[in-house]
């Protein structure tokens, strides 16, 4: 059974300056990472990324085959985070209102006067879990894509605010594209990352075989609530932010794009569509999330390179050259990371 930890929630604790509160955070995060892995083995860099998004304010889009834990993954999170968690299969058949709510004519028992009243529907949660979101029609999507950006529900002449913090895990199968509905590239766009999950090593899957075959495995204990989340979310917009590290999230960024005045030939050979300025923006906030969980108040070039591959594993585009020479968007990143030059930031570090 589930049971806040002692001092770590909002009641429990009086107002932080932001050192101490930095201290809290990466305290909260190694305890996090803790109850996790009493479910989930393996997986540390999804699980960072992940979490990262939630400090930041961001949704992840995540990838893997089935079989990987991705829903259990965010529902041990839900459990640690003492926050309410909703799970959406996404079919073609799945209907707007089955995501947003609907009104629904009720009658008065005592007047017997009708009226409409609207029925909350699984949006309405902290974490959100979209499984195979490329699944559904495309107006489906816009309905909880909508809310993921407004972090609102409109119903009639009402609009509604989501809960606080609102976080959207959507997994997509990379196998199985038959029947799908692949979410275009200004949808991509408002993920904040996208998140690998892949095969454990022998090891690790070993351990899995144990844990899931044999006696119940222990339940994650709550670490940390939804107000302090909401604290360390506005701290996270307050960590600084050198110049150097500004510019190279920046310049690799522009990097990507091949219409760029001075992009490199692999880029104008292999892409046809770059990031955006929001990856530059998520970058950055991913950077300063990363800072913090490692108990820093400053953001490093390590930082901005830690986060920059799930930032834009989605945001490129490769082209018919890229394909038939069976180029992937990783490589393309990690040679965009490589050949990116420092210059005047490594001099200031």
């Amino acid at each position: 059974m589930n049971r806040p930890a002692d001092n770590l929630t909002a009641a429990a604790r009086p107002a932080m300056d932001d050192l101490e509160a930095a201290r809290f955070l990466a305290d909260a995060v190694q305890r996090l990472e803790a109850e996790l892995a009493k479910v989930i083995v393996g997986q540390a860099q999804a699980i960072e990324e992940i979490l990262i998004a939630v400090l930041s304010r961001g949704h992840c889009l995540v990838q893997g085959v089935p079989g990987l834990a991705k829903t259990l993954m965010v529902s041990t999170l839900a459990r640690a985070t003492d926050l309410c968690f909703h799970r959406i299969q996404f079919t073609p058949d799945l209907m707007p209102s089955d995501i947003t709510g609907t009104e629904i004519l009720q009658e008065d028992p005592q007047t017997g006067q009708r009226r409409f009243e609207f029925q909350k529907g699984p949006v309405f949660a902290n974490i959100i879990l979209a499984d195979e979101i490329n699944r559904a029609p495309p107006k489906t999507q816009s309905a909880l894509l909508q809310a993921m950006q407004e972090r609102q529900v409109t119903a009639g002449s009402r609009t509604l605010d989501l809960p606080d913090p609102f976080f959207v895990l959507a997994t997509q199968n990379p196998i199985e594209q038959e029947g799908t509905y692949p979410l275009p590239e200004a949808q991509l766009d408002r993920f904040m990352f996208m998140v690998l999950v892949s095969y454990p090593r022998r090891d690790e899957e070993l351990e899995i075989l144990k844990r899931t075959t044999g006696a119940s495995a222990e339940a994650p204990a709550v670490v940390i609530d939804g107000p302090r989340i909401r604290m360390l979310q506005d701290l996270v917009r307050r960590v600084p932010v050198g110049d150097h590290a500004y510019a190279l999230a920046l310049d690799i960024v522009r990097a990507t794009r091949p219409g760029e005045q001075g992009a490199s030939d692999f880029v104008r050979h292999w892409v046809s569509w770059g990031a955006g300025p929001r990856a530059g923006q998520y970058m950055v906030l991913g950077a300063k999330a990363r800072a913090l969980m490692h108990g820093r108040l400053h953001v490093t070039l390590e930082d901005i390179e830690a986060v920059a591959p799930a930032v834009l594993r989605h945001r490129l585009v490769p082209n018919f050259n890229a394909v038939a020479e069976g180029i992937t968007v990783e490589q393309i990143i990690d040679k965009v990371l490589t050949l990116v030059p420092r210059g005047e930031a490594d001099r200031l570090l």
